[in-house]
């Protein structure tokens, strides 16, 4: 018998560490695909062209600075909707709303973010474009802000569902031990709840982030498709465009081997560095500190 099971923890030991390797050997695989096919296209365009500010390939005009301001600015937009609505509404789900009501909002949030995103593409450019264009006298609905906004509603539920499930981890004895010495609910949320679930909200402001970065139909859709640089004031509410949208509606027309399709891949590199520098980042927060269960306990 004993020997039947450590042969069997033996074979899921096994199978997690092959899991593990396949995992890294996957991510190795898809960074050398695209530093094989991007990298010719440091050499073939000038580089004065692909730092330029215009983006007309028919022309080689290969100006990556419009698009990647615009994936800049669409992002941030939707991470100022995104975090604190995310974060709040996974405090009201853990913390404040009755067992009844957390029933009901948690399948929603999970409803939410299985939704396909082509979804919200279509109901941006049904109803939230034209109400901007109308509340707002845009000449366009189709703008960095309507992106921004339903690049929110995207992250969203990503954000909510994993803070809630941080915030549950938390020991039920430090909120108690908060309201025995007098503290407010708000003042427990804020001070110590909050604190102790950090690296797991932080974890959540991540995923939501990277999914607003990576995705490619709804701002294809929503935000206009021009190519401009957006350094104006009223940028926000002018057409911009993404790198992910400029990969997906020129990748299925470029001639394979051009460059044109060497610089569509040199796209996907940035994407890849500025999602390796967001997680870095948030790692380095994370780990920088001890964590708020070692300092109570110390």
């Amino acid at each position: 018998m004993r020997s039947q099971v450590s042969l069997s923890e033996k074979l899921i030991t096994r199978g997690i560490q092959v899991s593990g390797y396949s995992s890294i050997l996957f991510v190795i695989l898809i960074l050398y695909f695209l530093l094989s096919e991007g990298v010719p296209a440091l050499f073939e365009a000038p580089l004065s062209s692909l730092a330029g500010i215009r983006w007309y390939p028919i022309e080689d005009y290969f100006g990556i600075l419009p698009l990647l301001l615009g994936t800049l600015l669409v992002t941030i937009g939707a991470a100022l909707v995104a975090i604190p609505f995310g974060v709040g509404t996974a405090i009201y789900i853990s913390e404040i709303a009755p067992q009844w009501l957390k029933e009901i909002l948690k399948p929603l949030v999970e409803l939410l973010a299985g939704l396909p995103s082509v979804m919200l593409g279509f109901l941006g450019i049904l109803v939230v474009s034209p109400f901007l264009r109308r509340f707002l006298g845009l000449p366009t609905g189709l703008t960095a802000f309507t992106g921004a906004l339903l690049l929110g509603g995207i992250a969203l539920p990503t954000i909510v569902s994993v803070a809630e499930d941080a915030l549950n981890t938390v020991p039920r004895s430090y909120r108690e031990a908060a309201l025995a010495v007098g503290a407010t609910r708000w003042q427990t949320i804020w001070g110590v709840t909050l604190p102790a679930a950090k690296s797991g909200v932080l974890t959540a402001v991540i995923l939501g982030i990277g999914r607003a970065i990576g995705e490619t139909m709804t701002v294809m859709m929503v935000t206009g498709n021009a190519p401009v640089l957006p350094i104006k004031w009223n940028s926000l509410f002018a057409p911009v465009r993404t790198m992910t949208a400029t990969v997906a509606s020129e990748m299925g027309e470029v001639a394979t081997g051009s460059t044109h399709y060497h610089v569509l891949f040199l796209i996907g590199i940035i994407l890849f560095l500025i999602s390796l520098a967001v997680n870095v980042t948030a790692s380095a927060i994370v780990f920088r500190q001890p964590k708020r269960s070692e300092r109570i306990l110390s």
